[in-house]
């Protein structure tokens, strides 16, 4: 039977990226337009726990929910689980303008998957270290990417292929972390439970 994972989201370069990590695995990702409820919350496993717990029962399983946040060391930390509404706020302009003169540009991508599965919600962490650039680069990928290099590499995530960026990311940390679980777990098809979207 058929390796399916259903993935809640409306952000369609979530969306990808999901499909190119976990179809290296196996799964084919189906996206579910549901509506999530979002807790205002520092920890972003407790954001994602909260939102799949809303949806149990109302989306087939096994499904995942995924939240990530870029955290800027020299902020303290900021935006970290707020970075989707400072976004839509502030956006990369407003970021790099609260770091004009500083020189401590370290920060870190993290995502947070939970997976809700056989009556229990699992969440797996993936981070990956880089500093920001001083100006936004690069017209691929979505949300804070234009601004963050990761260690190791003179681009910012959105002058990437897609193909480095799901092999290197956060949420392909977290999403593979997510996939090697489902695929420990015992009797995955015959535990499969059709859904209500």
């Amino acid at each position: 039977m058929e390796r399916r994972v259903y993935f809640v989201t409306t952000n369609e370069g979530k969306l990808r990226e999901a499909r190119i990590v976990l179809g290296k695995y196996g799964f084919r990702v189906e996206a579910v337009n549901a509506r999530k409820l979002e807790l205002q919350s520092e920890s972003l496993e407790e954001v994602v726990s909260f939102a799949a717990a809303q949806l149990v029962g109302k989306v087939a399983e096994p499904f995942v929910v995924e939240d990530a946040g870029l955290f800027i060391q020299s902020l303290g930390g900021f935006p970290g689980p707020y970075s989707s509404y400072v976004y839509r706020t502030l956006g990369v302009k407003g970021v790099l303008k609260l770091l004009e003169g500083v020189e401590d540009r370290r920060a870190k991508f993290v995502s947070v998957s939970a997976l809700c599965f056989q009556g229990e919600t699992r969440t797996f962490k993936g981070e990956i270290e880089g500093t920001i650039s001083f100006e936004a680069r690069g017209s691929a990928g979505f949300g804070f990417d234009p601004i963050f290099i990761p260690d190791g590499y003179d681009l910012t995530f959105a002058e990437m292929a897609l193909q480095l960026k799901c092999e290197i990311s956060h949420r392909a940390r977290s999403l593979s972390a997510l996939a090697n679980h489902l695929l420990r777990v015992r009797d995955f098809s015959s535990n499969f439970k059709p859904g209500y979207v």
